[in-house]
């Protein structure tokens, strides 16, 4: 395979209603079947009037601002001093929602555009109805990544090639069969096509030659680049993430596990407390057979099948503050039997137990 990547020059200022297409094929009369454009998000957006009028500075700038990215967010996801880092209503992960203020005057903002996928099939249609063109055409725009410095452009919406090259099931050169291998190969594309693009040179569009054969029509578009959220093992920033532990904690179900919890997991959760529990309060955790066959048989709804943690009662006499005290250790302690992934039901301790409560596990 050879690439090359080849710059569009003299497309000139974009404004609400340009023809893009027409923009286009004008400025690179050179275009092939099977080129494909990787078309900077800003002309997109600029074309199809996704631009809002903002102060020019000060305050009211800010507030402004403010409230178009509260519009353009489905979800918060981080948030550092004046960076947000949230969810778009597309699915995209981003910087303050994709909003621009590059490029562009400095009383408007531009958004991203409504449907980049959609944006992308138009392009390519008129390309081909038009100008009798089979190109591929790539919405980019610039994105930071988590766990590395630096931005890159990625796909936003995609035409006439698929966004995900799949190798499961290929066999690699040691007979090795791959099982997890997609490649997203429009994001390269689109960072690739930035190479050229640059910031400010005023080059929205580059053309990649030779990487195609043909072109492809997929209904998927970008949107196969968003993960689900259930399959995100890192859907919130740091603190977000702590904050929701936190609501979830206040909220614990009340109930042990249908199975027997693991007493290592149990361990380590009274070792994630037992540091900053108030004097006098103890943890025990009762794995002992007959112990356990004791408080089935002691307290009421003590499930057969579960372990317990006995907790002493604080010293006498008993201080308002020392219950205040030892009913937050209690819930110090069930936070981090769940943050461990093990259930607990708060029941009372065996009939003449100097406890102060006792836990099914």
């Amino acid at each position: 395979m050879r690439l090359e990547i080849l710059p569009v020059l003299g497309i000139g200022h974009v404004t609400e209603g340009d023809d893009l297409a027409a923009l286009i094929a004008t400025a690179a009369p050179w275009l092939r079947d099977g080129d494909v454009l990787v078309v900077t998000s800003k002309i997109v957006s600029k074309a199809e009037g996704r631009l809002v009028d903002v102060p020019a500075d000060g305050p009211d700038r800010l507030a402004a601002r403010d409230e178009v990215l509260a519009g353009e967010t489905a979800r918060v996801v981080a948030t550092r001093g004046a960076t947000r880092i949230v969810q778009t209503h597309h699915g995209f992960v981003m910087a303050s929602a994709g909003i621009d203020a590059s490029n562009v005057d400095k009383t408007r903002l531009v958004l991203l555009p409504e449907d980049p996928d959609a944006s992308a099939r138009a392009l390519r249609a008129a390309l081909r109805e038009r100008y009798d063109l089979d190109v591929a055409v790539i919405v980019s725009d610039t994105m930071g990544r988590p766990w590395r410095n630096g931005l890159t452009d990625v796909a936003l919406g995609v035409a006439g090639m698929p966004a995900i090259r799949d190798h499961r099931g290929e066999i690699d050169p040691y007979g090795n069969e791959l099982q997890l291998t997609q490649m997203a190969v429009v994001d390269e594309l689109a960072g690739a096509g930035e190479l050229i693009k640059g910031k400010c040179d005023q080059v929205p569009v580059a053309v990649i030659r030779g990487y195609l054969g043909a072109t492809r029509d997929d209904d998927t578009g970008a949107r196969a680049l968003v993960r689900d959220a259930s399959l995100d093992l890192f859907s919130l920033g740091t603190a977000e993430a702590h904050a929701a532990g936190l609501r979830a904690a206040a909220t614990l179900a009340d109930g042990p596990g249908t199975a027997p919890a693991d007493p290592a997991a149990v361990d380590r959760a009274i070792a994630a407390v037992a540091e900053v529990v108030a004097p006098g309060t103890v943890f025990t955790h009762v794995t002992d057979e007959e112990v356990r066959a004791g408080l089935v048989a002691a307290v009421p709804g003590w499930p057969a099948e579960a372990t317990g943690l006995v907790l002493g009662a604080p010293p006498a006499p008993v201080d308002p503050a020392d219950l205040v005290r030892f009913g937050a250790d209690l819930q110090r302690l069930r936070t981090a039997l769940a943050a461990e992934g093990v259930p607990s039901a708060l029941l009372p301790p065996p009939p003449g137990s100097t406890a102060g409560a006792a836990l099914a596990v």
